[in-house]
């Protein structure tokens, strides 16, 4: 598989490693260049005969879409007209989850901000960097800033660092950079650690990074190094110069320890907060500071400062206020001196303290997850930068005790391990929020335990709080329930608490009702914006009232929702699986009977099978299926399946003896109507297209494997031989037919080897979804094929298109991508479900490197 590979470290011409740089993880030279310049899925790129079929539909989003962006002045949460341009240049972003992130990108740039909740802005700040000073014998001999850029502003200051001497490696949620510098014999490694740290969900919280900067001199000489942080009073948006903001500094000892730095408050009419740049305090070092300049013209005072003798001014005094059309900025720096052939480090942190939130339409005020423990005047900043410089080892302690047993199972591809890790960057960049519940909220949709409801306030919402993160930074909905199907297996293997509670929160809306009449899109009717009994698309869009009016997503009628019911009740028990939280199983219960309810609705001949009408569901939108598919009615019989084992475990015999009759007969049709001697058909129409191959037809199964099931009583919905066979066929088409098999599987294949072109989504590949098929494929000891299948996706997105950090939805052969950074592919993680179930699991080393997989080959 040598050709699936691109070497990112080709330029690199030093033979520095690093201090302390793990093997293991996404490495690429900062003078790296991709050759593949995609371009995003723009409506221009629909195809005439599907442009022809949806002709209504492109007038109703055009009007729609005037209507938002012209009259309304606000963002559409999917915008056809104006998708983001691929920038090949993100790195891991800084933060925990939910208190709003700061991506630094690969060179360096701090380039991507999400500090008002859920809405991005794509700015790299030039003035934001890093700045080594080397002074011999009190003469500086080597001043350098540690970019690559050469901007127009700031010609005051040494750009151009030659990339052919650093290199970048990231292994979520920490990330190396290391320069060498040339004709210094000194190498410097920037480590930046995020504290995101499974089953923490305080730390976890914490809206902080730390920058370790390890300073190797192989000099016979000694040297007193300084490192120098910049950063504006803001994140390159225009309120930068909307006027009043201000920067401080500031010292705080505690508990024995000391930090110092500068306090750059943004003082904003909404959601104002305070950025802080800070450094640890240690014997032998200097710390000082500006703690106000101008990004603006050459900036020479600040560079001679430094140079003069390696540190900054430090005046003790606040800046005034900028005025309208002002920036402002501030500048630390830590110097320290290192022996001949010898190594010493300095500790920056970078924190942002905005406690309160509001979103669009900003009718409620929200307080994150981090003010339980730091509160909400907006004073944190200092306390949390102390805590972060004071605990980023233990961290760093609980990071390595996670990630050791994946990183040294030798039976596992180094790919993976990347792959693995570094997809999680979503749980933090996602637009993710996690807030407190509020003491008079009601979660329950009105409906009590009494009466097949909710308490108002469940035991998990009040202890951990309410999350939700976007189906995708151009898709900007919250917990889109379609996707997060998928993505939700990073939350219940890591955080299970996130995940119980974003349950509880959709489960209360199930029983909601909203019967304003809603225009939609897909079909140019009206229908109640939501309908009771009915999982809801999502919870609404950061630009007007998350939780409040919920389902922002207008394609779909209540016609087109019978997949999220579906999906509801597979979590459920998946979740209660991975976490045997009985109160959890005995709270969704009644909602679950509700949703399976309102799914036998579809039942139309009583067969045991539900039927689809119109698309496919809410996964496939562009697909049009007719009767039972091989998705939706997979999914049915797995959700029938696992209410029969949620009733016998609840001990509801009379149900349980409803749902297996119904099992038997939904097996006996799903066959007959789908099954064709190698693979489930798409649907049962028997139309041109209803034989295609679709990549994702055994998600239904997946998720009973995930849960335990699938086996003896369970196996009857999906005989494993058929299973096997199905599996086979993907492989075989929809993965080695496709691109030469380096590219992952396409959603759909024509049995003669050739992608169904019938929808613009059945010829692309979606990342998540095919980590989910991989998954499948090693539940069912196909790990080979499993892993190969997976490969192709990150090999294709991290290493030839430059899409690290910013995985996509979807990707054609050729050409097109769509909806950048997207929450999907945290699915990876049921791949390490599935082989965490493999047999000896846990016994190999890596010295075991490739062993496992030759004799896994074709175990169905």
């Amino acid at each position: 598989m040598g050709n699936l590979k691109a070497n990112l470290m080709s330029r690199y011409v030093s033979t520095e490693t690093g201090f302390g740089v793990p093997k293991d993880g996404w490495r690429i030279c900062l003078a790296h260049e991709f050759k593949e310049k995609r371009k995003p899925f723009q409506a221009k790129d629909v195809s005439l005969s599907n442009m022809i079929e949806h002709v209504s539909l492109g007038v109703r989003y055009l009007r729609w879409w005037y209507r938002k962006t012209q009259v309304e002045k606000k963002a559409p949460f999917i915008d056809m007209f104006r998708a983001l341009p691929l920038r090949q240049i993100y790195g891991a972003p800084l933060g925990g989850i939910g208190g709003g992130s700061i991506t630094r990108g690969w060179r360096g740039d701090f380039c991507r901000w999400q500090l008002n909740p859920g809405m991005y802005h794509y700015k790299t700040v030039i003035a934001n960097q890093f700045t080594v000073c080397l002074r011999r014998c009190g003469q500086t001999v080597y001043q350098q800033v540690l970019s690559t850029e050469r901007p127009p502003t700031l010609q005051g200051w040494n750009w151009g660092y030659c990339g052919e001497y650093a290199f970048y490696h990231a292994l979520y949620p920490r990330a190396w950079t290391v320069y060498h510098l040339p004709g210094q014999n000194v190498t410097l490694t920037c480590r930046q650690v995020s504290p995101v740290i499974p089953h923490d969900y305080k730390d976890s919280s914490l809206p902080v990074a730390v920058f370790v900067w390890d300073i190797e001199n192989k000099n016979d000489y000694a040297l007193d190094v300084s490192i120098m942080f910049t950063m504006v009073n803001g994140s390159g948006h225009k309120d930068d110069k909307s006027g009043g903001h201000w920067n401080e500094p500031f010292h705080l000892e505690k508990d024995g320890e000391s930090v110092s730095g500068v306090l750059l408050h943004h003082q904003t009419p909404v959601n104002p907060y305070t950025l802080c740049i800070a450094a640890r305090e240690k014997s032998g070092q200097e710390i000082s500071h500006q703690t106000a300049f101008s990004p603006k013209g050459t900036c020479s005072a600040l560079w001679s400062d430094l140079m003069t003798d390696g540190q900054l001014d430090s005046p003790k005094d606040s800046s005034p206020p900028t005025q309208k059309g002002e920036e402002v900025a501030a500048a630390l720096a830590v110097s320290c001196s290192v022996p001949a052939n010898s190594h010493n480090s300095v500790e920056f942190s970078l924190a942002w303290d905005m406690p309160k939130i509001t979103f669009g339409s900003r009718e409620r005020i929200y307080e994150r997850r981090y003010t339980r423990y730091y509160g909400t005047k907006g004073d944190a900043a200092p306390s949390l930068s102390h805590y972060a410089l004071t605990h980023y080892s233990k961290w760093e302690e609980s990071i390595d005790e996670w990630q050791r047993p994946i990183l040294q199972d030798g039976s596992l591809p180094a790919w993976y391990k990347s792959a693995l890790f570094n997809e999680l960057y979503f749980v933090v960049d996602g637009g993710t929020v996690w807030v407190e519940l509020p003491e008079d909220a009601d979660i329950s949709g009105g409906l009590r335990p009494e009466d097949g409801g909710l308490p108002a306030q469940p035991d998990v919402i009040k202890d951990y709080g309410r999350f939700a993160y976007l189906e995708g930074q151009e898709y900007r909905m919250y917990n889109t329930y379609d996707v997060h199907f998928y993505a939700s297996f990073a939350l219940i293997m890591l955080w299970p608490k996130l995940a119980l509670s974003v349950q509880y929160d959709i489960a209360g809306s199930v029983v909601q009702h909203d019967p304003t009449e809603r225009l939609n899109l897909m079909n140019g009717r009206y229908s109640p914006v939501k309908t009771r009994g009915v999982v809801p698309h999502d919870i609404g869009d950061p630009d007007d009232e998350p939780w409040v009016r919920a389902n922002a997503y207008m394609i779909h009628d209540t016609a087109d929702w019978k997949d999220l019911n579906l999906k509801f009740v597979l979590q459920v028990y998946r979740d209660y699986y991975l976490t045997q939280d009985e109160q959890y199983l005995k709270d969704m219960w009644p909602i679950c009977q509700t949703v399976m309810e309102m799914e036998l609705k579809f039942d139309k001949d009583g067969d045991g099978l539900i039927e689809n009408s119109g698309y496919a569901d809410q996964t496939y939108d562009g697909w049009k299926v007719t009767g039972p598919s091989a998705y939706c009615g997979g999914l049915w019989l797995a959700s029938v399946c696992m209410m029969c084992k949620m009733a016998r475990v609840l001990n509801c015999e009379s149900v349980y003896q409803r749902y297996r009759d119904i099992l038997e007969r939904g097996r006996a049709a799903f066959d007959k109507l789908l099954w064709n001697g190698k693979y489930y058909n798409y649907d049962s129409s028997g139309q041109s297209m209803s034989n295609s191959v679709m990549s994702d037809q055994c998600a239904g199964h997946w998720f009973l494997r995930a849960s335990g099931l699938g086996d003896d009583d369970y196996q009857v919905a999906f005989p494993k031989e058929k299973i096997c066979s199905a599996l086979k066929s993907v492989f075989d088409l929809n993965v080695m037919s496709f691109s030469d098999g380096q590219m992952g599987a396409v959603n759909g294949m024509r049995p003669e080897g050739v992608p169904d072109r019938s929808s613009v989504q059945s010829d692309e590949v979606w990342v998540g979804v095919v980590y989910g098929l991989a998954a499948t494929m090693i539940h069912e000891g196909m790990i080979e094929e499993g892993m190969r299948t997976a490969e192709g996706c990150y090999r294709a997105v991290w290493e030839r298109m430059g899409m690290a950090f910013q995985t996509p939805e979807a990707y054609c052969e050729k050409g097109i991508y769509r909806s950048l950074a997207y929450m999907r592919p945290l699915s990876i993680w049921a791949m390490q479900l599935a082989l965490n179930n493999r047999p000896n699991h846990g016994k190999t080393t890596d010295k075991d490197v490739g062993q496992d997989s030759a004799e896994a080959l074709y175990m169905c």
